[in-house]
């Protein structure tokens, strides 16, 4: 197995005692990429009065406000703060366009540490993590839970799914499955919850768009933003070897302009991603390739800072 290209489950389980230095609470150091996040607080039933809204379905019926309710002649129920833990999900991209890497690793491999130290750190904390995997053809969900062995469960799902990326494999890219992912998680989730998106987002498009609307309504979403120095700019490269694991193909860069319109293509792409998410308030952290995850993180989600 070549080192990179490939990630095992011992590799992800080392990754618990190095989930340490960030943190995905509302609350960052200024120069963390979520500082000034709106705080989303959970809500359940406390001593303190929160506020009075709209009854949701998954509401406690006991904090029901009959009086308000009749009088509006709609559902009202008086909301209280109290401590407890949030449920946490990623959403674990390992498709084929996430089967390239030009330096350290592949993008498949940096989303599946970036997963693995999600969860790592969500569980030190005491909240309950999920997650959804997808491939181009392929969804293995796990329920929020506290329970170590079951997130062992899903990070050994994910290694399968890893390890069965194929540069040769005869299925055809599905780009609508970032789409498809965010459609099933959308109804089992509650509210006040976290949504960790950790993907290249290839194929992102108004569906997308729309499908992660819906998720956003009621919880907080974090998009890591997975690329290869690479695809940021081809140009760079000069003399590139590609090879698909059996042959070989040396392409010359300098000057190219095939080479400059990848490089324009992917910075539009990029551009509408980033402008659309930022749009909706949901925070953006870029993960490369090119350098050790842990670091990554720690340096936009913390700064080192032990937490």
């Amino acid at each position: 197995m070549v080192a990179g290209a490939y990630v095992g489950i011992k590799d992800l389980t080392r990754l618990r005692y190095r989930a340490r230095g960030f943190s995905y609470l509302p609350a960052q150091p200024v120069h963390s990429v979520l500082s000034g996040r709106k705080r989303s607080r959970l809500r359940g039933r406390g001593l303190d009065f929160d506020e009075l809204r709209h009854y949701r379905p998954g509401d406690d019926i006991r904090n029901m406000d009959w009086r308000i309710t009749r009088r509006a002649r709609t559902p009202y129920v008086r909301i209280y703060t109290e401590e407890r833990d949030r449920p946490v999900w990623v959403v674990v991209d390992q498709r084929l366009s996430m089967f390239f890497g030009s330096e350290y690793q592949m993008k498949s491999v940096a989303a599946a540490e970036a997963a693995a130290l999600a969860a790592w750190r969500v569980l030190g904390v005491g909240d309950r993590i999920g997650a959804l995997i997808f491939g181009d053809h392929e969804q293995r969900l796990s329920l929020p839970s506290r329970s170590q062995a079951t997130t062992m469960g899903w990070l050994k799902a994910l290694t399968t799914m890893n390890n069965g990326l194929n540069a040769n494999s005869e299925q055809a890219p599905n780009t609508e499955a970032l789409t498809e992912a965010l459609r099933t998680l959308a109804p089992r989730l509650g509210h006040d919850g976290l949504v960790i998106i950790i993907s290249d987002f290839d194929g992102w498009n108004d569906e997308s768009l729309r499908a992660l609307k819906v998720i956003r309504r009621s919880n907080d979403v974090i998009a890591t933003v997975v690329s290869d120095p690479l695809e940021r700019d081809i140009v760079s490269a000069h003399k590139l070897v590609v090879s698909d694991g059996r042959h070989q193909l040396e392409i010359d860069t300098d000057g190219s302009a095939a080479a400059t319109r990848f490089r324009a293509d992917f910075q539009q792409r990029f551009e509408i991603l980033f402008a659309s998410l930022k749009r909706h308030a949901i925070p953006v952290i870029p993960i490369g390739t090119e350098s050790d995850v842990t670091l990554q993180l720690q340096r936009q989600l913390g700064g080192g800072v032990e937490r």
